[in-house]
């Protein structure tokens, strides 16, 4: 019967659903076997024609959260963090800056740079081994926005002229050899030929495959502090205003938390919660 029901995706596309894709994503939260097959039991029982994917995430996430260890419920609304990140995109431009800091790169956030016919704002500037790369941030704040091959082609036009700039300075030691595209959605399958073409480097949520931000956040441990299922959204926005964006941050400024006046066994909850999502 579960095989015929069809779902609605948050860009309005209809799907068959499938237990192996909530199977999945339940897994990668952490969750026992016993758990995952409990939750997966209860959600296929009360699906309906017509159901739409962020309602079958919120009742799943519902049931994780229920548990003790609200590590798996904090994993599993990774994605939906990240859109907390919004709505401006600059959080999720220091994100980025921050994932690429743990990646053994130096960066720079809103970086005015000189082009061969008129200067850019780059959102991160980033630099290894005697490389420079400059990347352009696309941050959407709803499910269901796709990046189309218009953006890649709006940010290789600028790329190539700070490039064209940067290879008559003389003086200059580091080479400028990549541009990036990072978004926290999907790229378009003529966004990603695109990109391929020309050189650019593109990075969304599951693209490259095995090595887009989701695997590289889970790999690192470096989650947005948007994850933490015990923050309430005030708390989260006060951090993000002071730049604390990884919950890894938080662990080095757990001043804040006192700042905030959070109790002393709350905070010892909260600490212990992003401890095991920062895997220390």
């Amino acid at each position: 019967m579960n095989q015929d029901i069809e779902i609605i995706k948050s860009s309005g596309e209809k799907a068959k659903f499938s237990l192996d894709k909530l199977r999945n994503s339940l897994k990668h939260s952490g969750a026992s076997h016993n758990l995952v097959e409990e939750i997966v039991a209860r959600v296929r029982d009360e699906l309906y024609q017509g159901i739409s994917t962020r309602e079958i995430y919120n009742r799943a996430y519902a049931l994780l959260k229920k548990e003790k260890n609200s590590v798996f419920a904090s994993k599993y609304k990774l994605k939906k963090a990240i859109y907390e990140l919004g709505p401006t995109g600059f959080p999720f431009e220091r994100f980025v800056s921050a994932l690429l800091e743990y990646s053994g790169f130096s960066t720079k956030v809103g970086v005015v740079m000189d082009g061969i016919c008129v200067t850019h704002e780059i959102d991160v500037v980033a630099e290894k081994k005697g490389r420079t790369t400059i990347i352009e941030c696309k941050f959407h704040g709803e499910e269901g926005r796709n990046c189309n091959v218009k953006v890649p082609l709006y940010i290789n036009s600028r790329y190539t002229d700070v490039k064209t700039h940067w290879d008559t300075k003389k003086h200059e030691t580091n080479s400028l050899e990549l541009g990036w595209v990072v978004t926290n959605t999907r790229f378009t399958k003529d966004a990603i030929r695109y990109g391929k073409c020309v050189g650019l480097y593109l990075l969304s949520w599951d693209y490259p495959k095995n090595n887009g931000l989701k695997d590289r956040i889970d790999r690192l441990g470096l989650y947005p502090i948007t994850v933490s299922t015990l923050l309430s959204n005030r708390e989260k926005n006060f951090l993000l205003s002071r730049d604390v964006v990884l919950c890894r941050q938080l662990l080095k400024d757990k001043f804040y938390l006192d700042h905030l006046g959070v109790s002393t066994l709350r905070k010892a909850k909260i600490l212990d919660e992003i401890k095991q999502l920062c895997n220390q």
